[in-house]
């Protein structure tokens, strides 16, 4: 089974929307990978929380089946953790998540 973790820590609107989110919109549906996890950290979070159009392209990056979870630490930090949890994206210790794939049969990308 082929697994892609995408890491998106970066806080560039561009970078979410012309990279992360819109090859994440279509890995799932065109057959790329067969399974694939959005994991948002660092000042991703915060500028997924504050932008509407990003939030929207997120719900359909999950609407193809994308799973997603959001740093626990950072979210609560930027005071978003309950906004990017109705959302959909779970908070969770993102490290043990990323040690675990980087471990296993998971390829990982970071933006």
């Amino acid at each position: 089974m082929d697994k892609l973790l995408i890491v998106w820590s970066s806080g560039e609107i561009e970078v979410a929307k012309k990279l992360v989110l819109l090859y994440g919109s279509v890995i799932l549906p065109r057959g790329y990978w067969d399974e694939a996890h959005l994991m948002v950290w660092g000042p991703s979070a915060k500028l997924l929380a504050e932008n509407a159009e990003l939030q929207t392209m997120v719900t359909k990056v999950l609407e193809t089946g994308v799973k997603a979870s959001v740093c626990v630490v950072c979210s609560d930090d930027y005071g978003v953790t309950e906004q990017l949890r109705a959302m959909g994206i779970e908070p969770t210790h993102t490290g043990e998540f990323l040690t675990q794939a980087l471990k296993s049969n998971w390829k990982v990308v970071t933006f």
